[in-house]
């Protein structure tokens, strides 16, 4: 009877999926284009992760390549390097997490709060316009501007008496032009999933709390900040699913190997010792440990989220 009673239950399920496909199916259409996109650029290269377990040569391919096992893994582990671009990695993320993570939550707060509609959408565009130059040109522009032979930032510092810094070729300067880069770049892009969700915030809360006599901090601090939370956490979750990331493509176009010590990461890494030797083994090898790694963080913040904050994902 039960089995009986299951059928029955996942024929009206699909009853009522295909009712709602042929009330909908323009939208369904329309979905598919971008589900062939998902597929053919997202899930079948997914295979190609075979290549990490094998001797890749380009002109065997897949199938003539030999099968190495964990060698490449091994490989990796031992190598000198790893412990350092690991160790890169790491600060490098955490870094940009703990300085810039607020910073767009603080902006789009302080954005919300102009009421002047004409300046607020030349702020809002001003600050969104970096996110849409590319890390080459932002490269050049900032080589420009610290450079140690005429560059605005040295210059000035040498108004006041102090000495040229070479920022791009300092160890103990060139992380904090990593984080302040992309802080410039990013950081007003970022403040339009916080914008979204406060303009979806019940205003009547607010009309309270000033009746209250409740003033802007409090506001923000007891209605606003609360009712973007899930909003934050599903943020930091996908942030800390990045945290291997570190910005490769900007470190990319602004390390040199002065500064490998301090900015090699494992992106990096991947392209000047995989990719620049064709060593696509042990490049595929990198990547996918770095996926596991990303995968797990994910996992892990949401469950914490869930059990922290009752707020998560999924």
């Amino acid at each position: 009877m039960e089995a009986i009673r299951d059928i029955k239950i996942k024929k009206g399920k699909f009853a009522q999926l295909k009712t709602d496909v042929m009330k909908d199916w323009e939208l369904y259409v329309m979905l598919v284009p971008g589900i062939l996109f998902l597929f053919i650029f997202n899930y079948l290269p997914i295979s190609g992760i075979v290549i990490a377990f094998q001797d890749f040569n380009i002109f065997k391919g897949i199938l003539g390549s030999e099968w190495v096992g964990f060698n490449n893994f091994i490989r990796l582990f031992s190598s000198a390097d790893f412990a350092l671009i690991f160790k890169n990695t790491i600060i490098i993320s955490i870094l940009k997490i703990l300085i810039l993570f607020p910073l767009p939550i603080i902006l789009a707060i302080l954005l919300n709060e102009i009421k002047n509609l004409r300046f607020k959408k030349t702020v809002q565009t001003v600050v969104y316009l970096p996110h849409f130059i590319s890390w080459v040109i932002v490269s050049g522009l900032f080589i420009n501007l610290l450079s140690v032979h005429g560059g605005f930032v040295n210059e000035l510092i040498k108004s006041f008496g102090g000495t040229p810094i070479p920022f791009f070729l300092s160890k103990q300067h060139f992380r904090g032009v990593l984080i302040f880069t992309e802080g410039w770049k990013e950081v007003g892009w970022g403040t339009i999933v916080y914008l979204a969700a406060i303009t979806g915030i019940d205003q009547e809360q607010f009309e309270v709390a000033r009746i209250d006599g409740a003033n802007k901090l409090q506001e923000i601090i007891h209605i606003t900040i609360p009712s973007i939370a899930p909003t934050i956490i599903l943020m930091f979750i996908l942030r800390l699913g990045g945290l291997l990331e570190a910005g490769t493509e900007q470190i990319l176009v602004m390390y040199n190997p002065v500064v490998y010590e301090v900015a090699d990461v494992i992106g990096t890494y991947v392209v000047r010792v995989g990719l620049g030797t064709s060593d696509y083994s042990f490049a595929t090898a990198v990547g996918l440990f770095n996926s596991v790694i990303s995968f797990v963080l994910v996992i892990a913040g949401n469950k914490l989220a869930k059990r922290w904050f009752d707020s998560s994902i999924w």
